[in-house]
């Protein structure tokens, strides 16, 4: 197993998209975070009524231990950079034949697909390490005295953040399995990602109200492990409650989810033609 580590790493190191992709990820992730505090500080510095009100009902998203969940939350919308990256990788060995090469230097079918899920859990655990050091650098300049003692109150946040992340490059993973052809599979990944489980959503839920249901489509699962940030619940507190009662619940079902993925892939590619 450290072998399959190993090699997947070594091509990963080589792969110049890799680094492309992780240098946009570490532009993306502190970006989107610092737009929001932003917003944030424009609403609560200028003095006033309505910013002492403002400050009042948001509180301070960016300061411990709640910047644990606003940055999980508001990275987790850039979950399709590393996306790209994950289908490129599978793709290419379809394209190059490398995944016919390893075959035949002696992997089993099974360490080939084993492989794979190193490459997308390497990536998950890089994505989240940027999480990681984007909240400590909020949480530390932004919080106070108080607010600093209290930083390890929220960092499930953390397994949360990677979860999600393994859980979403996996199903990118399977489609670019599946397709095999980089553009064919990206394409198909984000109209499903943008438009189709968004649509069939609010299909279920507004017009055939079933709520209920349209928690179960495959993105949607995962992304229920990292509800909407406290501030934004605050708008509905029963909705907010409910949504964080329903995380161990479904960090059950991601995982169901995320392991039926890879069980079904490696049954796949020991029956399909190389």
């Amino acid at each position: 197993m450290l072998s399959l580590i190993k090699t997947e790493w070594l091509k990963l190191k080589k792969y110049k998209a890799f680094w492309w992709m992780f240098g946009i990820v570490m532009l993306t992730y502190p970006g989107i975070n610092l737009i929001f505090y932003s917003v944030y500080e424009n609403i609560t510095v200028k003095g006033g009524m309505a910013s002492d009100l403002a400050k009042m009902l948001i509180g301070n998203p960016y300061a411990f231990p709640e910047v644990w969940h606003s940055v999980a939350y508001f990275s987790s919308w850039f979950v399709i950079i590393p996306v790209v990256l994950v289908i490129m990788i599978i793709s290419n060995e379809y394209t190059y034949k490398t995944n016919r090469q390893n075959i035949i230097d002696g992997w089993t079918r099974k360490e080939f697909i084993l492989s794979k899920l190193f490459d997308v859990l390497i990536i998950a655990v890089v994505s989240t390490l940027m999480y990681v050091i984007i909240s400590i650098f909020f949480g530390v300049r932004y919080s106070s005295e108080l607010e600093l003692t209290r930083w390890s109150e929220q960092v499930k946040y953390i397994f949360l953040f990677l979860l999600q992340t393994f859980a979403q490059l996996s199903l990118a993973f399977f489609v670019g399995f599946l397709l095999r052809r980089s553009f064919i599979a990206l394409g198909v990944f984000i109209f499903y990602y943008i438009i189709v489980e968004p649509a069939l959503r609010a299909l279920i839920t507004y017009y055939f109200k079933l709520p209920a249901l349209a928690k179960f489509f495959p993105l949607e699962i995962s992304n229920k492990l990292i509800p909407p940030a406290a501030f934004l619940g605050k708008f509905d507190k029963t909705a907010y409650e409910q949504n964080l009662t329903d995380i161990n619940m479904f960090i059950i079902y991601t995982c169901i989810l995320t392991a039926a993925i890879w069980f079904f892939s490696i049954k796949i590619y020991e029956k399909r033609d190389l």
